[in-house]
């Protein structure tokens, strides 16, 4: 763009799109619904000229109240304040753009009517999330003093240990070890995460190599302990290891994907254990989500290794 009259990105969209605000507009570049000459948007002040290409998206709006749906659920634990729920891959966990229906809390909704607004209406009894393709453990509150202390626990990180397990391509140096840094968008591609030096979050993540879990050659089975909960947090660190998650789309290794039989039809990551503080009840429970079939079929299950201690815990009225 030497010698063009240049310009900021937001600045010019709003010149085009007079109904939109700067923070709408930064909102739809943070978004990734932004593209300059056929790439993601980096940031909102980007300068740009009259002669770049320049698309904006909007997403379709999200139903303010989502519908209860008649739709099965994996229930491993409910009582009157929370449930626990296996989820299965391919399901989101609340309406999102391109997802109104079908999604996790539709199927609370229909299962737990009195569920509607605790939390907030739009996600209700909802305090983490899962991606669309990870399986597992998800639990939701079904009381406001359920959704308060659960929502705390996941906040502080304290009183809760989160499990998952990982079939990824290659096998790391060490046997296990801890990743601690900041992730946040990626600087080109704003629908991905990346490790950052700044204007990140911090993300930590305990893993573990299982000797002779892995059946599928060239690949290990991990096991990865959340002391945060960031977007796409194990997909990012196992990759940043040189372990992709196998059949990520998003950071892992198509071509390693295709050599294996069968090849991985979604992410290779389960939520498999939640040990936490009951929010009400002032109990420790803990839940054990089993290993699907479509990640079954790259594990010795017999050698995955048993629960480890109950976490030392605190009483949750504390």
């Amino acid at each position: 763009m030497d010698g063009e009259l240049t310009v900021r990105l937001d600045i010019l969209l709003m010149e085009r799109n007079p109904g939109f605000s700067r923070s709408r507009i930064e909102g739809l570049v943070k978004g990734g619904w932004v593209t300059v000459n056929g790439a993601t948007a980096e940031k909102a002040g980007m300068k740009v000229s009259e002669e770049d290409e320049i698309e904006m998206e909007t997403p379709p709006p999200v139903p303010a109240v989502p519908e209860p749906e008649d739709i099965e659920l994996d229930v491993v634990y409910e009582d009157e304040d929370m449930i626990v729920v296996n989820k299965a891959p391919g399901m989101v966990v609340h309406p999102a753009p391109g997802h109104f229906t079908g999604t996790l809390v539709n199927a609370l909704l229909h299962r737990c009517p009195s569920l509607g607004g605790i939390g907030g209406a739009a996600r209700p009894g909802i305090v983490h999330r899962l991606d669309q393709d990870t399986s597992g453990l998800i639990a939701v509150a079904k009381t406001q003093r359920a959704m308060d202390g659960l929502a705390r626990a996941f906040a502080s990180h304290a009183n809760i240990r989160k499990t998952y397990l990982a079939v990824c391509h290659g096998r790391p140096r060490l046997d296990s070890g801890r990743i601690e840094n900041l992730i946040g968008r990626h600087p080109v591609d704003r629908k991905r995460m990346a490790i950052v030096e700044r204007n990140g979050k911090r993300a930590a993540t305990e893993w573990r190599l299982l000797p002779g879990a892995a059946k599928a050659g060239g690949t290990s089975a991990m096991l990865c302990t959340i002391e945060t909960g960031r977007t796409h947090q194990i997909r990012v660190h196992m990759a940043s290891l040189g372990c992709p998650v196998a059949g990520d789309a998003a950071y892992g290794r198509p071509a390693l994907d295709r050599r294996l039989s069968p090849p991985p039809p979604r992410q290779m990551l389960h939520a498999w254990r939640l040990a936490l503080w009951h929010p009400v009840r002032n109990r420790p429970v803990s839940f054990e989500a089993p290993v699907p079939a479509d990640m079954a079929c790259y594990l010795d299950l017999a050698k995955l290794p048993p629960p480890d201690p109950f976490p030392e815990m605190q009483d949750g009225t504390k």
